[in-house]
């Protein structure tokens, strides 16, 4: 198994960790909130890092293909789930950006069984990284730095925003004829 595989894999067990220790500031455990910050943005940096050394290195595997994009949507609707348990959030962002994700997920399955590669996009880059900075900025707000406004909130809903419009744009892309009868 090459270096960029090791690091998604990485990626996906750091998730269980950063939940838990987000999960521990209901126990008014002190530093949970810089730790778990901590791990998730070394989580979300892993995100560039494999890529980009697979690339570099070309060491790109179909396992990485399809390991790399599952773990990203494993930390960000672990994150999000985490926050509607915390009432941090409301469930309508989680629910819409892990839908989206549910059904860009359904149609590359469906892209694949018909020979057919669909390439993350410009929109989708962008949609992973204000998911990020809203996650970052909410684990940050409640317990280290007051944002004002409801930066976290506005935040949150600009990367729903980007998110519905990439999926959107997703499928306006593909050239899967999704109601073609199947042949026998």
């Amino acid at each position: 198994m090459n270096l960029p595989n090791k690091i998604t894999i990485t990626r996906v067990l750091l998730i269980p960790v950063f939940i838990l220790v987000l999960l521990l500031q209901q126990t008014d455990t002190k530093y949970a909130p810089f730790l778990a910050l901590f791990i998730f943005i070394v989580a979300a940096l892993t995100d560039g890092i494999d890529g980009f050394l697979a690339r570099k290195q070309k060491k790109v595997t179909k396992f990485g293909k399809i390991l790399d994009p599952v773990a990203d949507k494993l930390l960000i609707s672990a994150a999000l789930i985490a926050f509607v348990f915390l009432r941090e959030i409301s469930v309508w962002p989680a629910i819409i950006i892990i839908g989206r994700e549910l059904a860009i997920t359904g149609l590359r399955v469906m892209a694949a069984s018909e020979g057919k590669v669909i390439a993350a996009s410009n929109w989708g880059k962008w949609k992973t990284n204000l998911q990020i900075l809203a996650i970052i900025v909410i684990i940050i707000d409640p317990d280290i730095i007051q944002f004002p406004f409801y930066i976290p909130d506005i935040l949150l809903w600009i990367a729903v925003f980007v998110t519905i419009l990439s999926g959107v744009k997703y499928f306006q892309n593909s050239d899967i004829d999704f109601f073609r009868e199947e042949k026998n």
